[in-house]
């Protein structure tokens, strides 16, 4: 499993772009993750999947309520990222009010939940293997704070805890 101190793993997400601009096309743009997070501040959050009651009720919309709050600690980018396809993660973009506050990632085949180790089997409720639901303060690609949840809980990757770490 990936710790403190451990370097990002060298994957592609994928981001849903609905208008053209900066080098993105309208659609599924790739963005590879050592290059995205290189020289920047990353709040990045991740869950077991789009749409789904905890994740759309509390993780998403708290980071989108704090955008602002992690600005101001230094926080360059906020991520969300699921173990779903970009056009599920586009539409739940749109659903949540995201915006620009809240780059929503997909991880269609769990290739980076696979790589940091955090997974979570839901394979018996009919999902296949996910994400853990957990949030990582990243500085330059590095992660310098790691909450992951016990299963079924969510209790220290909401927006205020990795705040609290941002503005330590």
């Amino acid at each position: 499993m990936i710790k403190v101190g451990d370097t990002l793993p060298p994957a592609t997400l994928q981001e849903y772009s609905e208008v053209e601009g900066e080098g993105c096309s309208i659609g599924p743009n790739p963005v590879e993750v050592t290059k995205a997070a290189a020289g920047k501040t990353i709040a990045l959050f991740a869950l077991p999947g789009a749409f789904t009651p905890t994740c759309s009720a509390k993780h998403v919309p708290g980071y989108v309520l704090h955008f602002e709050d992690f600005k101001a600690a230094g926080v360059d980018e906020i991520w969300c990222v699921s173990v779903n396809d970009a056009f599920v993660m586009g539409a739940w973009a749109r659903d949540q009010k995201t915006g620009a506050k809240v780059r929503m990632l997909a991880d269609g085949s769990g290739a980076f939940a696979n790589a940091t180790g955090l997974t979570l089997d839901l394979t018996s409720r009919g999902m296949g293997v996910r994400s853990n639901r957990y949030s990582m303060l990243v500085k330059d690609g590095k992660v310098a704070t790691l909450n992951v949840e016990a299963p079924g809980k969510f209790e220290v990757s909401d927006a205020d805890t990795l705040l609290a770490q941002a503005k330590a």
